[in-house]
């Protein structure tokens, strides 16, 4: 495809590149590591037009994984449990160089052969080269069509557009019926980092000058850039890597929070990595702001997040936040993002998709109602909470907010009035639900509650 970086040269034995792909993948499909994570592990002191090939293969095939495992049964005419999880990988990495990058079907067909018989042995050269020629004898549409026939709709759907069912049920659920393939699509194209400017630390027309990025279209502190994010002004603490969807749920509860009169300090519940930590702890002066985050690692993460401003207007506490060392009563707004699915970062997140299972909403939505009570506890009397999630599934927004106002009696404010610049954002008139095929971010939710005086 036009733009996509070209595959190395090719030689008898793999090259470099595609090893340290295969070993990417194998990380992340065997050993349970993140994308991002690996390929930086594994790409250290990597040439530029490796990376950029290492980096798309990997990604696309962790995107595209559950697809192109279908493909692959279809085209070898058995199932995928009878094939050596090695192999797997490396057919996964073959089909999709053979079907959606720029590789010739007979290179890809060679260097995956090649590539297997490096890494795992010589007897898999006859199944992998079976395979992978039957592979490349169609395109990707045509593949599609094939492994779809006879499929309902939302089956369907989840193959051609590379998700699980569930989730396309779940963005079903959401969404009016001509947004749904637009939403998929959207998850599909790797986001532009954005970067926030730390309010009171530097401005944002500064930060647009430095990096020759563009100014966000709704959060006033966010700029997008192309390139290496790790700029002076994210060295040194006056910016931060941060979606733009997270930078509009601090806007609207710091919005609130003025709305509403509060006073008294703020309380991030669950700050790490620090990014809208970051973000509060500009907006919080004069008030003194209170960071707790339960993991030690994150935690330091989020003190990195707060170097730039005097640490007199704020602390980072190692807390459980169901199980929290303050009193009750003792925060004007507190901030409640609590851990999720994640299906609303899948664009930048390309093996969670199929890491996820329905089942683990079970536990989390426990987790999250633990954590939202908590917030209210903390909350003082005329606060504000702000609940927040990057996720668009019903189960741990909307139904646990709304559960848990019918049984505190809690004033559930209309969350949308406080972006009033941002689109299309409400999921109803209370909730804010963000997208990325509608405003380029993640799809965060957020809902904002009042305790009565």
């Amino acid at each position: 495809m036009p733009g996509w970086p070209r595959e190395p040269a090719l030689s008898k034995a793999p090259d470099k590149a595609r090893v340290a792909a295969y070993h990417t993948l194998r990380d992340v499909t065997a050993d349970g590591a993140y994308t991002n994570l690996a390929l930086s592990q594994r790409l250290g002191g990597a040439p530029a037009t490796d990376a950029a090939f290492v980096t798309e293969l990997v990604n696309g095939t962790a995107r595209a994984l559950g697809t192109l495992d279908a493909i692959i049964e279809a085209a070898g005419g058995r199932a995928i449990s009878t094939l050596q999880p090695a192999v797997v990988d490396v057919l996964r990495l073959g089909a999709y160089q053979g079907l959606r990058m720029r590789v010739p079907s007979h290179a890809a067909v060679a260097t995956s052969v090649d590539l297997a018989v490096s890494q795992i042995g010589a007897r898999t050269s006859g199944v992998v080269n079976a395979i992978m020629r039957r592979i490349v004898e169609r395109t990707f549409d045509e593949w599609l069509d094939i492994v779809t026939a006879g499929l309902d709709e939302m089956a369907a759907l989840a193959l051609r557009y590379q998700h699980p069912r569930w989730i396309v049920e779940a963005f079903a659920d959401r969404l009016p019926a001509d947004e749904l393939v637009p939403a998929l699509e959207a998850d599909n194209t790797p986001p532009r980092t954005t970067l926030a400017v730390r309010p009171g630390l530097m401005s944002r027309d500064r930060l647009v000058a430095e990096t020759g990025g563009e100014a966000t279209p709704y959060s006033p502190w966010g700029v997008t850039v192309t390139g290496d994010p790790a700029v002076t002004a994210v060295m040194d603490g006056r910016a931060g890597v941060q979606d733009e969807g997270s930078q509009l749920v601090v806007l609207a509860a710091a919005g609130a929070a003025q709305a509403c009169g509060v006073t008294g300090p703020w309380l991030d519940l669950c700050a790490g990595p620090g990014g809208k930590t970051a973000l509060l702890r500009g907006l919080a002066e004069p008030e003194f702001l209170v960071a707790a985050e339960l993991q030690p690692h994150r935690a330091k993460l989020v003190g990195q997040a707060l170097r730039g401003f005097d640490p007199s207007g704020h602390q980072v506490v190692i807390a459980d936040g169901g199980c929290s060392p303050w009193r009750d009563e003792s925060f004007g707004l507190v901030l409640a993002d609590v851990p999720c699915s994640g299906l609303g970062s899948l664009r930048r997140r390309p093996e969670a998709r199929w890491r996820r299972q329905p089942t683990d909403l079970t536990s989390l939505r426990s987790l999250q109602g633990a954590l939202l009570a908590a917030a209210w506890a903390s909350a003082r009397p005329g606060g504000v909470v702000a609940y927040a999630t990057c996720s668009p599934h019903r189960g741990e927004t909307e139904d646990i907010v709304t559960e848990f106002a019918t049984r505190r009696d809690a004033d559930v404010l209309a969350a949308p009035v406080f972006l009033p610049d941002v689109p299309d954002c409400a999921a109803t008139k209370s909730f804010v639900q963000l997208w990325p095929h509608r405003h380029g971010t993640d799809a965060m939710f957020l809902a904002l509650l009042r305790k009565p005086s």
